[in-house]
């Protein structure tokens, strides 16, 4: 009865973030095209929009489109980038103090370091998923990576190696690593691996 309660209450989670993305969408859209037909009155600084009008209404654009990204994506990096626009938002448009715009640009300093030194490599990547019987040759020319192997084999050779190697059952999601990029059984059929997902870092 958990299992099944878990779930549903994933399905729903995965629908409401689909819905929001969708309206935030709409209202971004809709909002781009009032600011695209109201251009004309940015010379009068009496009428929506003045130029600072202008420029707080596209950060906050910005920082809606990061946000569907990231509701869509979920990585570390969309997280990053609506951080960093929402603080770059306050340092620009806010002129209140020159500490609040002091404490904005290390705010944004601590992000850049951040991102640096505590993302570890697998946090920004790039999944595809293979054939099992690709060759391991034709996969490190597609996507520029170093796949240790033999003349000849697949990548099903390779993962079936590390996993004898590290003593890793074999199963959907069993994964095995290297030093910049993993594989990860996807998919099996009639209990034979069928799609393996490369995990590539993206440096």
């Amino acid at each position: 009865m958990k299992h099944f309660a878990e779930k549903f209450l994933q399905r729903v989670a995965v629908i409401l973030e689909f819905f929001i993305a969708l309206m935030l969408s709409v209202g971004i859209i809709l909002l781009c095209l009032r600011m695209a037909g109201s251009l004309i009155y940015i010379p009068d600084l009496q009428v929506w929009p003045n130029y600072d009008d202008l420029l707080e209404t596209c950060f906050n654009l910005i920082i809606g489109v990061e946000l569907i990204r990231m509701m869509y994506y979920h990585t570390p990096n969309t997280v990053f980038e609506v951080l960093l626009f929402a603080i770059a938002r306050q340092v620009i448009i806010d002129h209140s103090s020159i500490m609040g715009s002091l404490i904005g640009v290390c705010a944004i300093a601590v992000l850049f370091a951040t991102r640096k030194f505590l993302f570890c490599e697998f946090d920004i990547a790039e999944e595809i998923i293979f054939r099992a019987s690709t060759k391991a040759h034709t996969v490190n020319k597609l996507l520029d990576i170093d796949i240790p192997h033999e003349k000849g084999e697949t990548l099903l050779d390779v993962l079936s190696k590390k996993c004898e190697e590290y003593d890793i059952e074999i199963g959907v999601g069993a994964s095995v690593y290297f030093p910049d990029f993993g594989l990860r059984v996807a998919k099996m059929h009639d209990k034979k691996v069928s799609r393996i997902q490369v995990i590539h870092a993206i440096h």
